[in-house]
Protein backbone atom coordinates (compact mmCIF):
# COMPACT_ATOMS: atom_id res chain seq x y z
CA UNK A 1 0.00 0.00 0.00
CA UNK A 2 1.32 3.41 -0.97
CA UNK A 3 0.30 6.76 0.48
CA UNK A 4 0.19 10.21 -1.03
CA UNK A 5 -0.46 13.28 1.04
CA UNK A 6 -1.46 16.82 0.19
CA UNK A 7 0.20 18.90 -1.15
CA UNK A 8 0.59 16.50 -4.08
CA UNK A 9 3.75 16.65 -6.18
CA UNK A 10 4.75 15.59 -9.68
CA UNK A 11 7.54 13.50 -8.18
CA UNK A 12 5.15 11.46 -6.00
CA UNK A 13 2.71 10.99 -8.88
CA UNK A 14 5.41 9.87 -11.33
CA UNK A 15 6.52 7.18 -8.85
CA UNK A 16 3.09 5.53 -9.01
CA UNK A 17 2.57 2.56 -11.33
CA UNK A 18 -0.43 0.64 -12.65
CA UNK A 19 -1.62 -1.75 -9.96
CA UNK A 20 -0.48 0.34 -6.99
CA UNK A 21 -3.00 0.49 -4.17
CA UNK A 22 -2.93 4.03 -2.80
CA UNK A 23 -4.38 5.83 0.19
CA UNK A 24 -4.89 9.55 -0.43
CA UNK A 25 -4.93 12.05 2.41
CA UNK A 26 -5.59 15.72 1.82
CA UNK A 27 -7.63 17.82 -0.56
CA UNK A 28 -9.75 16.60 -3.48
CA UNK A 29 -12.02 18.53 -5.82
CA UNK A 30 -15.05 16.91 -7.43
CA UNK A 31 -15.80 17.52 -11.07
CA UNK A 32 -18.22 15.82 -13.41
CA UNK A 33 -19.59 16.48 -16.90
CA UNK A 34 -20.73 20.06 -16.41
CA UNK A 35 -17.46 21.17 -14.76
CA UNK A 36 -15.34 19.60 -17.49
CA UNK A 37 -17.45 21.19 -20.23
CA UNK A 38 -17.32 24.54 -18.38
CA UNK A 39 -13.50 24.40 -18.23
CA UNK A 40 -13.25 23.12 -21.83
CA UNK A 41 -15.21 26.18 -23.00
CA UNK A 42 -12.45 28.40 -21.63
CA UNK A 43 -14.10 29.53 -18.43
CA UNK A 44 -11.83 30.29 -15.49
CA UNK A 45 -11.78 27.71 -12.73
CA UNK A 46 -13.00 29.07 -9.39
CA UNK A 47 -10.28 27.00 -7.68
CA UNK A 48 -6.60 26.50 -8.40
CA UNK A 49 -6.33 22.95 -9.78
CA UNK A 50 -2.53 22.96 -10.19
CA UNK A 51 -1.12 19.77 -8.62
CA UNK A 52 -4.61 18.77 -7.48
CA UNK A 53 -6.75 15.68 -7.90
CA UNK A 54 -10.20 15.76 -9.51
CA UNK A 55 -12.71 13.19 -8.34
CA UNK A 56 -15.43 12.26 -10.86
CA UNK A 57 -18.16 12.26 -8.25
CA UNK A 58 -21.48 13.92 -7.58
CA UNK A 59 -21.58 13.52 -3.82
CA UNK A 60 -24.81 13.15 -1.89
CA UNK A 61 -24.71 15.94 0.67
CA UNK A 62 -26.79 17.22 3.56
CA UNK A 63 -26.60 20.35 5.66
CA UNK A 64 -26.49 19.82 9.39
CA UNK A 65 -28.39 21.95 11.94
CA UNK A 66 -25.62 24.54 11.84
CA UNK A 67 -25.80 24.83 8.06
CA UNK A 68 -22.54 22.98 7.49
CA UNK A 69 -22.33 20.51 4.58
CA UNK A 70 -21.49 16.86 5.12
CA UNK A 71 -21.16 14.08 2.56
CA UNK A 72 -23.30 10.96 3.05
CA UNK A 73 -22.38 9.13 -0.16
CA UNK A 74 -19.46 9.70 -2.52
CA UNK A 75 -19.23 6.99 -5.13
CA UNK A 76 -17.28 7.48 -8.35
CA UNK A 77 -18.96 8.46 -11.59
CA UNK A 78 -18.20 6.60 -14.84
CA UNK A 79 -15.22 8.51 -16.19
CA UNK A 80 -15.38 7.85 -19.92
CA UNK A 81 -17.97 10.63 -20.24
CA UNK A 82 -15.19 13.12 -19.49
CA UNK A 83 -12.89 11.76 -22.23
CA UNK A 84 -13.61 14.59 -24.71
CA UNK A 85 -12.42 17.15 -22.13
CA UNK A 86 -10.15 15.43 -19.59
CA UNK A 87 -6.91 15.72 -21.52
CA UNK A 88 -7.36 19.49 -21.85
CA UNK A 89 -8.15 19.86 -18.16
CA UNK A 90 -4.97 17.93 -17.34
CA UNK A 91 -2.95 20.11 -19.72
CA UNK A 92 -4.49 23.49 -19.00
CA UNK A 93 -4.94 23.21 -15.24
CA UNK A 94 -1.98 21.05 -14.22
CA UNK A 95 -3.94 18.39 -12.36
CA UNK A 96 -1.90 15.37 -11.26
CA UNK A 97 -4.68 12.89 -10.57
CA UNK A 98 -8.14 11.87 -11.70
CA UNK A 99 -10.34 9.53 -9.64
CA UNK A 100 -13.30 7.75 -11.18
CA UNK A 101 -14.46 4.35 -12.32
CA UNK A 102 -14.20 2.42 -15.54
CA UNK A 103 -11.07 4.04 -16.93
CA UNK A 104 -10.59 6.52 -19.73
CA UNK A 105 -9.37 6.58 -23.31
CA UNK A 106 -6.25 7.26 -25.33
CA UNK A 107 -6.42 11.07 -25.16
CA UNK A 108 -6.41 10.96 -21.36
CA UNK A 109 -3.70 8.29 -21.24
CA UNK A 110 -1.50 10.37 -23.55
CA UNK A 111 -2.09 13.46 -21.38
CA UNK A 112 -1.21 11.47 -18.24
CA UNK A 113 2.11 10.52 -19.81
CA UNK A 114 2.91 13.96 -21.21
CA UNK A 115 1.86 16.06 -18.21
CA UNK A 116 2.52 13.72 -15.27
CA UNK A 117 -0.93 12.60 -14.16
CA UNK A 118 -2.46 9.29 -13.07
CA UNK A 119 -5.94 7.82 -13.21
CA UNK A 120 -7.10 6.26 -9.96
CA UNK A 121 -9.95 3.77 -9.90
CA UNK A 122 -12.28 4.03 -6.89
CA UNK A 123 -14.59 1.14 -6.12
CA UNK A 124 -18.11 1.63 -7.44
CA UNK A 125 -20.93 0.57 -5.15
CA UNK A 126 -19.06 1.69 -2.04
CA UNK A 127 -20.41 5.25 -1.89
CA UNK A 128 -21.13 5.24 1.84
CA UNK A 129 -17.80 3.63 2.71
CA UNK A 130 -15.95 6.22 0.61
CA UNK A 131 -17.99 9.02 2.23
CA UNK A 132 -16.62 7.91 5.61
CA UNK A 133 -13.15 8.83 4.33
CA UNK A 134 -14.29 12.43 3.76
CA UNK A 135 -13.46 14.39 6.88
CA UNK A 136 -14.81 17.78 5.83
CA UNK A 137 -16.42 19.83 3.08
CA UNK A 138 -14.26 22.93 2.74
CA UNK A 139 -15.88 24.67 -0.20
CA UNK A 140 -18.63 24.62 -2.79
CA UNK A 141 -18.07 26.26 -6.19
CA UNK A 142 -20.17 26.60 -9.35
CA UNK A 143 -23.29 25.76 -7.36
CA UNK A 144 -25.31 27.15 -10.28
CA UNK A 145 -24.47 23.93 -12.18
CA UNK A 146 -26.49 21.96 -9.61
CA UNK A 147 -25.19 20.29 -6.46
CA UNK A 148 -24.12 16.98 -8.09
CA UNK A 149 -22.31 18.88 -10.87
CA UNK A 150 -20.73 21.58 -8.70
CA UNK A 151 -17.11 21.56 -7.57
CA UNK A 152 -16.91 20.34 -3.98
CA UNK A 153 -13.66 20.90 -2.10
CA UNK A 154 -13.19 17.94 0.22
CA UNK A 155 -10.62 16.87 2.79
CA UNK A 156 -10.11 13.11 2.81
CA UNK A 157 -8.15 10.71 4.98
CA UNK A 158 -6.88 7.36 3.69
CA UNK A 159 -9.15 7.48 0.64
CA UNK A 160 -8.58 4.10 -1.10
CA UNK A 161 -7.86 3.93 -4.83
CA UNK A 162 -5.94 1.81 -7.34
CA UNK A 163 -3.74 3.25 -10.10
CA UNK A 164 -5.11 1.94 -13.40
CA UNK A 165 -3.48 4.47 -15.78
CA UNK A 166 -0.06 5.85 -14.98
CA UNK A 167 2.23 8.65 -16.12
CA UNK A 168 4.41 6.11 -17.96
CA UNK A 169 1.77 5.35 -20.60
CA UNK A 170 0.45 2.12 -19.14
CA UNK A 171 -3.29 1.39 -18.89
CA UNK A 172 -4.67 -1.58 -17.00
CA UNK A 173 -7.96 -1.04 -18.84
CA UNK A 174 -6.25 -1.52 -22.23
CA UNK A 175 -4.35 -4.56 -20.97
CA UNK A 176 -7.50 -6.25 -19.66
CA UNK A 177 -9.31 -5.48 -22.92
CA UNK A 178 -6.53 -7.08 -25.00
CA UNK A 179 -6.39 -10.22 -22.84
CA UNK A 180 -10.19 -10.51 -22.94
CA UNK A 181 -10.25 -10.01 -26.70
CA UNK A 182 -7.67 -12.80 -27.20
CA UNK A 183 -9.60 -15.15 -24.91
CA UNK A 184 -12.82 -14.42 -26.80
CA UNK A 185 -11.14 -15.18 -30.15
CA UNK A 186 -10.04 -18.56 -28.80
CA UNK A 187 -13.57 -19.34 -27.64
CA UNK A 188 -15.06 -18.41 -31.00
Amino acid sequence: MKRINYPFTQEAIRELKVGDNVLITGKLFTGRDAVHKYLHEGNKSPVNLKNQIIYHCGPVTLKDKLGKWRVTAAGPTTSIREEPYQWEVIRDHGIVGVIGKGGMGKKTLDACKEYGCVYFHAVGGAAQVLAEKIKSVDGLFLENLGLPEAIWELTVEDFPVVVTMDSHGRSLHDEVFKVSEEALKKLL
